[in-house]
């Protein structure tokens, strides 16, 4: 699949990114798709899963959301989090990186899809990424038409820069996918996300996986399954498909 590894200028320096391209690149619309990443950053699983979604017809760009922290990694994902000095290290940068940075940034993100053609543009992100992606979409409500977030956490949480605190602001259609039992996003912040998406009258779907534990969409994680994952592909690129107006006929399946 066509590639090209970028150096994004931002407000806070030069992010490393990657962009694909469709084999056969749709005429008009052009579609793009920010993939916000999980906490263990660019690797060749999200390379996998950004590929899945050039596939279907869009130009997808993954940026690294912590290259103010300079190199890092590459992580065992299996067993980053056991590790004392890893996990210290990849909390520290989640933490370090703000959603107010992330929003500046995406910003930067933006500007390169329409300079490649894209004409509309959605959001999805993974883990810490879920949050991202909504408050890009709060942020920049006329050019991101969809946002996803597969088990974010934090959706509707106490903090300042929580999603839920800008739903008034979305234009986008809104999926949530939420991990069966996941402490980051628990029942009641489920139930107030909901409650901040009906009062501002946001075109949304939160969704349930049960069974499914955090991380189950990303094939290098231990907690990764195969049949929920490929549940979440249905619903993601059903979202791109109805929403940006272009991708492949071939690669979308009806939500069931």
């Amino acid at each position: 699949m066509p590639s090209r590894d970028l150096m994004i200028d931002t407000a806070d320096g030069r992010c490393p990114a990657t962009l694909f391209l469709p084999d056969t690149r749709p005429e008009d619309p052009e579609t793009g798709v920010i993939l916000y990443m999980d906490a263990f950053g660019p690797r060749p699983a999200l390379v996998e899963m950004a590929e899945r979604i050039a596939n279907a017809g869009h130009l997808v760009l993954l940026p690294d959301l912590f290259y103010r922290h300079g190199e890092y990694g590459p992580f065992d994902v299996k067993t980053a989090f056991s590790h004392e000095e890893t996990a210290k290290q990849i909390k520290g940068m989640m933490g370090d990186t703000t959603q107010a940075m992330t929003q500046s940034d995406s910003r930067a993100f933006i500007d390169v899809l329409a300079k490649e053609g894209a004409q509309s543009i959605g959001t999805v992100g993974y883990c810490m990424g879920g949050g991202r992606a909504i408050n890009a979409a709060a942020a920049y409500p006329d050019e991101i038409k969809a946002a996803a977030s597969f088990h974010g956490g934090g959706l509707a949480s106490d903090a300042e820069d929580s999603p839920h605190r800008k739903a008034d602001k979305l234009k986008a259609r809104i999926y949530v996918g939420s991990a069966g039992v996941d402490n980051s996003f628990p029942p009641e912040q489920s139930a107030r996300l909901e409650q901040a998406f009906r009062s501002a009258e946001v075109d949304y779907a939160i969704e349930n996986y049960v069974g499914m534990k955090h991380g189950w969409t990303v094939p290098d994680l231990s907690v990764y399954d195969a049949v929920g994952a490929e549940r979440h592909w249905r619903r993601l690129l059903t979202l791109f498909s109805e929403t940006l107006g272009s991708g492949s006929s071939a690669q979308q399946q009806p939500i069931a």
